[in-house]
């Protein structure tokens, strides 16, 4: 019974037990002192005179870009290609623009900023922020107008809402066009390039491009990001609000200005929804025009993006609890005593579904270690902020980057020539995509889509050609700076890179094991918990080595000594170690000598033996580099 017991406590443990710094899953970002004490240098380079690309007009109805998407990154993106003289069709299924930002209504914007406060995402981004009175939550109805109003702008666009595609129209490997559904009836329309901007990737899958879901590729299948319901109520008293927030300073760790606010978890943890697929997060919340606001901040887990009937259930489940959370933020928060509901968004905010596999996958230690390409299209610099994925989690941040640069090859898919992806189901891994899932993001590479997708026509190259040629990307890259991009080569020194256990820290990155926060803390030189060690080494063999994953479960019983709060010897370490390592029958007779022992089994390298040699306790640094190499030595 006891061998069952604690498979099962196994079973259901999550990565908060491994975490450094976890998050209630606020939007506030909590100041702190970045202890990685990296440093951003600007590189130079010579980028070409941007070439002309205009293509040959195209006869009849054919196209010469089909934008699949009037997402914001499905504007930029046809907007972009336009600019440089082709003929455009933009399709969404929707009855104007802005996708998740107008329909989700996802009002507040994740700005990425350098370290100077230098916006990073600029071109279309850039013209629609100004067109919005650049502010960081805006008015919804203002943002469809200038959405609209940036397509209408570029005569050659030919826009289609209440569109829905169907199907692509393939030949061979190749997209040539797509079926759509538009008053009941099914129309074809071609085009020489498509750019799939929907929010799933659907233009993609269909077309046979591989692709990952939520957080399936760090080994945790049918996990991905809650979604949300952004609901809005009216009645609220932001000048009180601002008062008890700046001037009496009565809510912890809460951000207010004249038309956003942000915080208040340590009100929100306090309430308790009636179902637990169901959480009240802190607060986002952003003003609209008529005085009413928008909030971001119930999370609703099991959600599958990619099933509408589970969406509409989520959309049930949440709408049903409204009443109760009005009642209670009326009750406990000064300001929003008089709030009444005003409505819901008409669609969920969904955080993550796909992941397609381009020639090129963003990584997590990408991201936080400031990686530049040189096929790089777009710079970010937003936190990687994961939200919770189930109900035994609260969301987590795996670092906060100074900038990093997203490649080309990021937005061109595998097996599916003619064909780019941009925005949140781009090439990214499920623990990268917690920064660069992020609209401003999205749309300089919907700037970047545009450009490339005319270059090629143009050159009459593919996007495989192109990916090749550093003459092509500069050429694209110098079109792009002439619209108002933002792409300075650069250099990031991060002192951690050079940390002797860097190796190992990257690999448990990779795995989603470590949790450094806003500050970028790896705790190289502290004491690790017994507890942490044993779940960091158990949750890696689980999720990095599935056809292993037998032995920690055979071995929960033995191991539970180890689930204590208290610093963890090397003897400890290594019996973890000999245990996964397949030496389990010889522990016994080498009580005292575990640790020679696992160094001698090749489950500790010669670097991490003699940091340890002579200390009685294991270090964060330490358990870094044994799980790479018990990593290794599995593999």
């Amino acid at each position: 019974m006891e061998k069952r017991y604690f498979t099962i406590l196994f079973a259901i443990i999550f990565t908060a037990t491994v975490s450094l710094t976890s998050i209630t899953g606020c939007g506030y970002a909590k100041k702190g002192t970045d202890t990685s004490k990296a440093k951003v240098i600007e590189e130079k380079e010579q980028l070409p005179p941007p070439p002309d690309i205009t293509p040959p007009k195209e006869k009849g109805d054919k196209y010469h870009v089909i934008v699949v998407g009037g997402e914001p990154e499905g504007v930029a993106a046809a907007v972009s290609a336009a600019k440089n003289g082709a003929k455009v069709l933009l399709i969404d299924k929707h009855d104007g623009l802005g996708g998740l930002m107008t329909y989700g209504m996802l009002n507040t914007i994740d700005m990425s900023r350098g370290p100077k406060g230098e916006l990073l995402t600029r071109g279309t981004f850039e013209e629609f922020f100004k067109g919005i009175g650049s502010v960081t939550s805006f008015d919804v109805e203002k943002a469809k107008k200038v959405f609209m109003k940036l397509v209408k702008d570029q005569p050659n666009i030919t826009l289609s809402l209440n569109t829905i595609f169907k199907e692509p129209i393939m030949e061979g490997n190749k997209i040539i066009g797509v079926v759509v559904e538009k008053d009941g009836k099914n129309i074809c329309y071609y085009g020489e390039r498509v750019i799939d901007a929907t929010q799933d990737a659907d233009v993609a899958a269909a077309a046979g491009v591989p692709y990952t879901v939520g957080a399936e590729d760090i080994g945790m299948k049918d996990r991905f990001q809650a979604s949300t319901l952004v609901f809005k109520l009216k009645g609220i008293d932001w000048s009180e609000l601002t008062r008890i927030i700046k001037k009496e300073k009565k809510i912890p760790d809460t951000y207010i200005d004249s038309t956003s606010a942000n915080g208040f978890a340590t009100i929100t943890k306090n309430y308790r929804p009636a179902t637990k697929m169901l959480r009240l997060r802190g607060l986002n919340i952003g003003k609209q025009d008529d005085g009413t606001v928008l909030i971001n901040a119930l999370l609703i887990f099991g959600v599958n993006g990619l099933d509408p009937e589970s969406k509409a259930k989520g959309m049930e489940l949440a709408k049903a609890e409204l009443p109760r959370i009005v009642e209670f933020l009326k009750k406990n928060i000064p300001g929003f005593e008089n709030v009444t509901l005003a409505g819901t968004a008409p669609e969920l905010y969904v955080r993550e579904t796909r992941h397609i596999k381009g020639y090129y996958t963003l990584s997590i230690t990408d991201v936080v270690f400031n990686r530049d390409f040189e096929d790089r299209i777009a710079i970010g610099s937003y936190p990687v902020d994961i939200q919770a994925t189930s109900p035994d989690d609260y969301g987590y941040v795996y670092g906060k980057p100074l900038q990093y640069a997203i490649p080309f090859r990021c937005i061109v898919p595998q097996k599916v020539e003619n064909l780019l992806v941009v925005g949140r189901s781009a090439s990214y891994s499920h623990l990268a995509a917690g920064s660069a899932r992020t609209i401003p993001i999205g749309m300089a590479e919907g700037d970047a889509a545009g450009v490339a997708a005319v270059y090629s026509i143009t050159k009459n190259k593919s996007y495989q050609e192109i990916i090749n040629n550093e003459e092509d990307i500069k050429n694209i890259q110098s079109i792009l700076v002439s619209q108002g991009a933002y792409l300075k080569p650069f250099k990031v020194e991060n002192p951690a890179e050079k940390h002797w256990s860097f190796e190992g820290l990257k690999l448990v990155l990779t795995w989603g094991l470590v949790v450094p926060g806003y500050t970028n803390d790896y705790r190289f030189n502290q004491d690790i918990s017994s507890i942490s060690f044993y779940y960091l080494i158990s949750n890696l063999v689980k999720r990095a080595i599935p056809e292993k994953a037998n032995v920690v479960a055979e071995n929960a019983f033995n191991l539970q000594k180890f689930i204590v709060k208290e610093p963890i010897t090397k003897e400890g370490a290594a019996e973890i170690l000999l245990t996964y390592g397949g030496y389990k029958n010889e522990i016994a007779t080498n009580k005292g000598k575990l640790f020679e022992l696992a160094h001698q089994r090749g489950l500790i390298s010669d670097k991490a033996y003699q940091h340890m040699k002579n200390k009685k306790f294991v270090t964060w640094a330490d358990a870094y580099d044994m799980a790479l190499t018990l990593y290794r030595k599995l593999k």
